[in-house]
């Protein structure tokens, strides 16, 4: 900033200097560029502006002696600023990144629970209504989650706020650590008539015949990111970075970004063979309406109904195109798309599986991961979201905003009023609902759907704040 500041005090029209009553020498050495060591070890230094006043009425200082403090004082906030922030985002991403010892000891109990009581280990669902599982008379949708409170949070909303839930399968996709858990849990917290399916990865088929894609890939953008990134130590002591490069890296290094929990719902179509249309949630989510309307929505031959996020009246969220996702300084990203191309979310995403198999949207997108691996993660830097805006580049089918309102987990401008006006809200960001450092104020719409005196949550100190 202070290697600029010269450039924008010093006034100009048209790109030609006017008079002004400021000294030369001032704008002369704000323009200088500034040293990395240029404050180091001095401990004179004014604090604050009301100490700069205060030293330059006493010293009667010439025009030099006031830039040159005036400069001194702008560099060490400017260090202390990026300090700050940095510790900021790396104390998040500690946050964000652990699982916290009260979901940590729900996963235990329940698994303890699963081995010695036999009504915590029911068939879900019962055999009568398997049927139901394949049957596209009803509206299925699917959660991936290694979660159990969150993905309770995520079922408990969707049944009591449907209308006729009986109507309703919601398949729960666990891994092969959380399937006792998920299983306990949901065996014991039944939410009939709706119709819960809970199934490990490793149950699957499909995922266990030959080479699945997309599990090789993560495989090798696991290596490659253990290489490449030098862990959150190494990101954080880089001196020349911008603090939001430093958050994007370390955001990167989430495990949550290389989960099959995460890539899972690029195999919708193969995970379901016999159903036609599913709506995908994600764990962080909470519905707060009726969602069978999403069954009457045309969608016109296209895959994914998705809410786009580069309009709309919080700008912070919603102003989100390509690229806000992809390196276009790459130019293999450069010549393929355009960078003011609209966004849209992952989240609640409505997916015609019946269109998306006469696509390659799955093919197009082994073959970008693959590209980013091969280009040191150079394409892009986090998440999913990049390889399905590729994926479905053209696929997509735009649905109103009310369906799925975004950012409760990454900012706080939305309030309570605002995001009690939405379909379903998504905690998307790392201040997740469940942790220490989610926003208080929006909290409770999340924690609404817990029972704190179920013996579980009870036991495991979980809380409402």
């Amino acid at each position: 900033m202070i290697g600029c500041l010269g450039k924008r005090i010093r006034p100009r029209i048209l790109g030609r200097r006017i008079e002004s009553n400021v000294p030369e020498v001032i704008y002369k050495i704000l323009d200088e560029p500034v040293s990395k060591d240029e404050v180091q070890g001095k401990t004179d230094i004014p604090q604050t502006l009301e100490e700069f006043m205060a030293e330059m009425k006493e010293s009667r200082s010439d025009a030099k002696t006031f830039a040159l403090r005036l400069r001194e004082m702008v560099v060490l906030l400017e260090q202390r600023t990026r300090t700050a922030k940095i510790q900021e985002y790396l104390y998040r991403h500690v946050a964000s990144s652990s699982i916290p010892k009260q979901l940590h000891c729900l996963a235990l109990k329940l698994a303890n629970e699963h081995s010695n009581n036999a009504a915590a280990r029911l068939q879900l669902p019962s055999a009568e209504l398997v049927p139901a599982l394949v049957d596209n008379s009803y509206f299925h949708f699917v959660l991936a989650s290694d979660n159990v409170l969150a993905a309770s949070v995520v079922a408990t909303s969707l049944v009591k706020n449907a209308l006729i839930p009986e109507n309703f399968v919601l398949h729960i996709i666990t891994d092969r650590k959380t399937y006792s858990p998920m299983q306990a849990w949901f065996s014991l917290h039944p939410l009939a008539p709706a119709i819960i399916e809970v199934k490990a990865l490793h149950q699957f088929d499909w995922l266990s015949k030959g080479k699945v894609p997309v599990l090789e890939a993560m495989e090798k953008d696991q290596r490659v990111r253990s290489q490449f990134r030098g862990g959150s130590s190494a990101i954080v002591a880089n001196n020349t970075e911008k603090p939001q490069v430093i958050a994007a890296k370390l955001q990167a290094l989430s495990p949550k970004y290389n989960s099959l929990m995460n890539h899972i719902r690029i195999h919708l179509p193969e995970l379901f063979p016999s159903l036609n249309k599913v709506v995908f949630l994600d764990d962080d989510i909470v519905i707060q309406t009726d969602l069978s309307p999403l069954w009457d929505i045309d969608m016109n031959g296209k895959v994914n109904g998705a809410v786009e996020t580069c309009r709309g009246e919080d700008t912070f969220v919603m102003s989100k195109r390509f690229k806000s996702y992809l390196n276009f300084s790459h130019p293999l990203i450069a010549k393929s798309f355009d960078p003011k191309e609209c966004a849209w979310a992952y989240g609640m995403n409505i997916f015609d599986l019946e269109a998306w198999r006469k696509t390659n949207i799955s093919l197009t997108y082994y073959h970008w991961l693959e590209e980013n691996l091969k280009s040191d993660l150079s394409l892009w830097q986090l998440g999913t979201l990049p390889p399905g805006l590729i994926a479905f580049h053209g696929h997509v089918h735009v649905i109103d905003p009310f369906w799925h309102m975004l950012g409760l987990g990454y900012q706080d401008n939305t309030t309570l009023a605002d995001a009690e006006t939405a379909g379903v809200i998504h905690f998307n960001g790392r201040a997740k609902p469940w942790l220490d450092i989610a926003f208080p104020q929006l909290r409770p719409l999340w924690a609404k759907y817990i029972n704190f005196s179920d013996k579980f949550i009870k036991g495991c100190h979980i809380r409402a704040s």
